[in-house]
């Protein structure tokens, strides 16, 4: 493996490595530090966890004094919602602190990665990064992959559960195969690949979510791979170089799109999920739908045809003289480049039911109107339940592969074609057993000096607010490097040596000093501290991490007794769309109608003419999914503050609260107003506010409704400590 591999790194930095000349002595191209092996460094001194050892070390050197550890219902809160998203409960606050042992934390810690509801958590961070969209695409033309795409979701959640190894984590969602598919040599001579776990058909969702069109025509799949997988698993930024050389790290034009051909050949397939009976009986309602709909969809052609075509003509007609003349000749007679062309004005010929109704008789509208609504009462079966997947396709494995400086696959540089491969390839790489398979095992290989260390940073910054590696998508010359680059070759190297468990990675990170620190300054330290660093790059207390977007909902609802956990499944919609936006989305049945779960099932994406990010995402920073996000902003803004005062949610939650305290303490005040805290901010009040609290409420069970309001607008709510 050593071998094949070929880290060759002299070579690889000096750029023959990379299929191209070595950069002129007079600039030479930078020694990036991520591309030196991974070499495991000594403990710097004694520590009860490793991370402590390197941290400590840290701060001996710089002359900081670390804050001490957190209270136990602070520290409860904070691994609840870094492991679960969820608040702990009442119940879990009264079993952690009446545990006295000393592995009382440890305890919670394994108890709570094992909680089902941990990959729910986990899964968001994953696939922020990897560019999760239930919708993406323009004004028709939305990702075919839409619908079924939550079985992607639902793949990564099990795999957090069950720890699945991190390199097969990779592997299933660039091959569709966690064990890879090396062929073995049976007894009787003949090779054959080894099977696939049918579960990883859903990892293919990855790929098949970057298809914009079914046919791919404008090569979504394999620039997205490209861009998507180069910054998730490499921390590199090969995007940079799709129309010139990278500016600042090893990474040729060439090197863009060799990576881009080992994904050329992939296309779409659309694989059923039904039973053969089930597939009898769609037919059978498919063929009845048909015949009940076919008479009233030609009767309202027959009425708006002629109004149709006579704008559609009016439009076409404003046009340039050799445009006109490709739109009206048939698209059979259309060459590649025409067709391009009359696709790229569809969306401006397109002719909707207002501007048809604008020049239609009264009559006629009210003929129309009742045709519709006639039409929308013949309601079909529905499609079948389905996934897409990507596969190679033969002709296209075949097909040569060119540099698209212009960024325009019809328009290919013919004299500038180029072989499978990716940035920094060896010279030795054995692509036998596919492109896919090729790159993967130099991907995932432990040589691989960007591998774990790109994996283990980002744990750690998901778990800190910010890694190690500060700027976690870019390991290149403008990332800068790390703050602690022992620890993280230490953290990286362990993370191998534990066959990449992301649990046991999770554990370790947990059980430190580092992380159960408290957030508040130690006063007698805090002026020199904040002088030697200020940015807190070297954990001297920890950070405060404003809720996220799907925890603030998760806890809003969770609170209030009205979040249901179950997990998987269809997303659902905050924001319902009008009939006009309505065109461009999927067919009924694609989200669901239960609006109480987990806010990972917020349908999110992209379409220009509808909104499909609800304000409440989009007020607490949440990416559309049409690029990578590597990291969530923190922002604190006026909007955040007016969805917590005015929001529907937070009126509905309140009053839910106010019901669930008064049953659960039998109607008693006092105790209703002690476990609103409990629920809300997860510790009970202190004296002083308890007596602020029922002055407030002055005995009124009616008033429990506003006293939850307040406590949803607490900074102490929205932030964990």
């Amino acid at each position: 493996m050593r071998t094949l591999l070929g880290w060759a790194l002299g070579a690889l930095l000096s750029g023959d490595a990379l299929g191209q000349a070595p950069a002129p002595k007079s600039a030479p191209k930078p020694k990036l530090w991520s591309l030196q092996p991974v070499v495991a460094p000594a403990l710097p001194g004694p520590a009860r966890n490793p991370i402590d050892a390197f941290v400590m070390a840290k701060h001996r050197e710089l002359g900081l004094r670390a804050s001490g550890p957190a209270d136990k219902l602070t520290l409860l809160r904070r691994v609840h919602f870094d492991l679960t998203g969820l608040p702990p409960s009442p119940a879990e606050q009264d079993a952690f602190l009446a545990d006295a042992t000393p592995d009382a934390y440890e305890k919670l810690v394994d108890r709570l990665l094992a909680d089902r509801q941990h990959g729910v958590r986990w899964a968001r961070h994953w696939l922020d990064v990897l560019r999760y969209a239930d919708l993406d695409g323009l004004d028709g033309s939305v990702m075919p992959a839409g619908p079924g795409i939550f079985h992607w979701r639902d793949w990564v959640i099990n795999a957090l559960n069950d720890d699945m190894p991190y390199d097969q984590f990779v592997r299933a969602q660039i091959t569709g195969n966690r064990y890879g598919s090396h062929s073995l040599i049976s007894d009787t001579g003949q090779r054959r690949r080894p099977g696939a776990n049918p579960e990883d058909q859903f990892a293919l969702g990855f790929l098949a979510r970057s298809a914009l069109t079914r046919g791919d025509k404008d090569q979504d799949i394999a620039i997205g791979a490209v861009e998507t997988i180069s910054t998730a698993f490499m921390g590199m930024t090969v995007g940079c170089a799709k129309c010139h050389d990278h500016r600042f790290d090893p990474i040729p034009q060439a090197s863009y799109y060799q990576m881009k051909a080992l994904f050329d050949p992939l296309v779409m397939r659309r694989v059923i999920l039904a039973s053969a009976e089930e597939v009898r009986l769609n037919g059978i309602a498919l063929e009845k739908f048909r015949r009940e709909k076919e008479p009233v969809d030609e009767a309202i052609e027959k009425l708006i045809g002629p109004f149709r075509d006579k704008l559609y003509n009016e439009r076409v007609s404003m046009l340039p003289p050799d445009v006109q003349e490709i739109i009206r000749k048939p698209e059979r007679k259309r060459s590649i480049a025409e067709q391009k062309i009359a696709d790229d004005y569809f969306p401006v010929l397109r002719i909707d039911p207002p501007k048809i109704k604008e020049i239609m008789s009264a009559a006629e509208i009210a003929q129309y109107d009742a045709l519709m609504a006639k039409q929308r009462t013949i309601r079909g079966p529905g499609e079948l339940n389905g996934h897409w997947i990507v596969e190679e396709d033969p002709a296209r494995l075949t097909a040569k592969s060119y540099i698209l400086t212009s960024g325009d696959p019809a328009r290919p540089e013919k004299d500038k074609p180029v072989e499978p491969g990716f940035p920094f390839k060896p010279e030795d790489i054995d692509f036998r057993e596919g492109r896919r398979e090729g790159f993967v095992d130099w991907l995932t290989a432990p040589e691989n000096p960007l591998f774990a260390r790109v994996a283990v940073n980002r744990i750690w910054q998901w778990h800190f607010g910010e890694g190690l590696q500060k700027n976690s998508s870019d390991f290149g010359l403008l990332g800068g490097r790390p703050s602690n680059q022992k620890l993280l070759d230490y953290l990286a190297s362990e993370f191998i040596a534990h066959d990449y468990s992301m649990k046991w990675l999770h554990r370790l990170i947990l059980t430190s000093d580092a992380y159960q620190r408290s957030s508040l300054p130690d006063p007698r330290f805090v002026a020199a501290n904040t002088k030697i660093d200020a940015p807190n790059a070297h954990l001297w207390h920890f950070r405060l991490k404003r809720l996220e977007a799907e925890p603030l909902w998760d806890s809003i609802l969770s609170s209030a007794g009205d979040l249901d956990t179950t997990v998987g499944g269809k997303s659902f919609q905050v924001v319902i769309p009008d009939s006009k936006q309505s065109i461009f989305l999927p067919k009924a049945g694609t989200f669901t109608a239960q609006t109480n779960r987990r806010g990972l099932y917020i349908t999110r994406g992209y379409i220009p003419s509808t909104n499909v990010m609800s304000n409440f995402l989009l007020t607490f920073d949440v990416d559309d999914g049409r690029t990578p996000c590597p990291q969530r902003a923190q922002t604190v803004t006026a909007p955040q503050a007016l969805f917590s005062m005015n929001s529907g949610l937070v009126e509905d939650a309140s009053n839910k609260m106010a019901q669930a305290l008064l049953k659960e303490t039998g109607g008693d005040v006092p105790s209703a107003v002690t476990l609103a805290f409990r629920k809300a901010i997860g510790r009970a009040p202190s004296a002083k506010e308890l007596d602020q609290a029922l002055s407030y409420v002055s005995n009124d069970p009616a008033r429990l409704k506003e006293l939850g309001w307040l406590l949803y607008n607490l900074d102490e709510f929205l932030f964990v400590k």
